[in-house]
């Protein structure tokens, strides 16, 4: 993990969560602010061909690295209600005048969508993350016993995110994508402890908690996938977060805005307007 103010920093600030861990961020730009979240073993770094669009569009854009990940901090605890105060955290620090934009990806998809739920925001996008986890856990489970061993580590990483990337991203893009990705072993069990410890009924109990706070709420909510979440998606997550929109740009994979960056910025605005 590459240590703040290292003469390869990206972000250019600094802040210090409720729990005393260090969170690295930046903002780029003037205007409504908007609030990039990364995924999981990823950093802001990821976002970087987004930033510079996002802002010459009117708006100040902030990038962070969540706790454990890139810039930041190592924690004693990587639990969602954690990452999400990281978010807020950042949020505080910054100033802002107006209520931001939350976009997350993948693991910053599920923490944007617990922040939005608690605290005040304009709107919620949340990029190729389903919130249905039992196919998700599925996935991960097998991976457990692998992935708790350090000289297996960061072989199953390599293969797990091989295989979220998908094909459709450009070689150039993937290479810079996997340029960037610093798995932790620590980092990653923690974020998925829930995955490995619960049942698939207690992972719906936790996701309909999670939620909860939108009833009632009339905020923005943008669902977008790379592919086919399943049949009912949109239905079943619009019962908990009342008008929320849910699209699928099938075929391009968990990184939808990053192979159609232009059309990613477009789709925002248009979003947001």
């Amino acid at each position: 993990m590459t240590a703040a103010g290292s003469p390869d920093t990206f972000h250019d600030q600094t802040v210090t969560a409720p729990d005393g861990t260090t969170i690295a961020w930046s903002s780029t730009g003037d205007g409504p602010p908007v609030v990039l979240v990364h995924g999981i073993t990823e950093s802001a770094r990821t976002w970087e061909p987004l930033v510079a669009p996002i802002a010459a569009r009117g708006h100040r854009v902030l990038t962070l690295d969540l706790r454990g990940h890139g810039e930041s901090g190592d924690a004693e605890s990587y639990d969602l209600q954690s990452m999400a105060f990281d978010v807020a955290t950042v949020v505080e620090a910054a100033g802002l005048d107006a209520a931001p934009h939350l976009v997350g990806h993948s693991l910053g998809g599920v923490v944007v969508s617990a922040l939005g739920a608690v605290a005040p925001v304009a709107s919620v996008v949340n990029v190729d993350q389903s919130l249905q986890l039992a196919e998700f856990k599925a996935l991960v489970t097998p991976l457990e016993p692998v992935l708790r061993d350090p000289a297996q580590f960061d072989a199953a990483v390599e293969q797990l995110f091989g295989a979220l990337a998908g094909t459709e991203l450009s070689d150039a893009e993937r290479a810079r994508v996997d340029g960037e990705r610093r798995p932790s072993r620590e980092v990653v069990l923690g974020v998925w402890g829930l995955m490995f410890e619960s049942t698939v009924e207690e992972l719906e109990a936790v996701v309909e908690a999670a939620l909860a706070g939108y009833a009632g709420k009339a905020l923005p909510y943008l669902n977008l996938f790379g592919a086919d979440p399943g049949d009912g998606y949109g239905d079943w997550f619009a019962g908990f977060v009342d008008g929320a929109v849910t699209e699928v740009w099938d075929g391009l994979g968990h990184y939808p805005h990053l192979v159609r960056p232009g059309a990613f910025v477009d789709r925002l605005e248009a979003f947001w307007g």
